[in-house]
């Protein structure tokens, strides 16, 4: 018993201090890749994959909906297939939760991605609108 308890203290400092380092190199590297992968300076230069995965870390590309989309049908074929057990006891409650299940479903995920529409739609009048620095420059060169 004393070996035992022994061992599984050991362990548990072990699982301890790996967990310590864990989140100093992950700290570190991420505070490097930020100030060195991500700035924005350099977001012109990378090309394929890279691109790819700069635009990722950055969430220029959004993988919620994608995500989203994969969950309803998930969740709406489910809905479907569960409300056959109810065609025993009520068919009624087997209709109603065939229909009304896959309604509420489908207005829960639409409104989800009614949000992440609004913010694609923003994001593209952000971009096409002047930016502050461009406006500065335009009214010192007219001074």
């Amino acid at each position: 018993m004393f070996m035992y308890s022994t061992v599984y203290q050991s362990t548990m400092t072990n699982a301890g201090l790996w967990m310590i380092v864990s989140f100093l190199v992950a700290l570190c590297a991420g505070i490097v890749l930020y100030f060195t992968f991500l700035n924005p300076k350099n977001a012109d230069h990378y090309t394929g994959f890279t691109k790819k995965i700069f635009d990722f870390l950055s969430f220029r590309t959004m993988s919620l909906e994608a995500i989203l989309k994969i969950c309803y049908l998930v969740i709406a074929i489910y809905v479907t297939i569960m409300s056959f057990s109810y065609i025993a006891e009520s068919f009624i409650a087997f209709l109603l939760t065939l229909i009304i299940g896959n309604i509420l479903v489908r207005l829960i995920f639409e409104s989800c991605l009614l949000i992440l529409m609004i913010h694609s739609r923003l994001v593209e009048i952000s971009n096409k609108l002047p930016s502050a620095k461009e406006e500065k420059k335009k009214d010192k060169e007219e001074k």
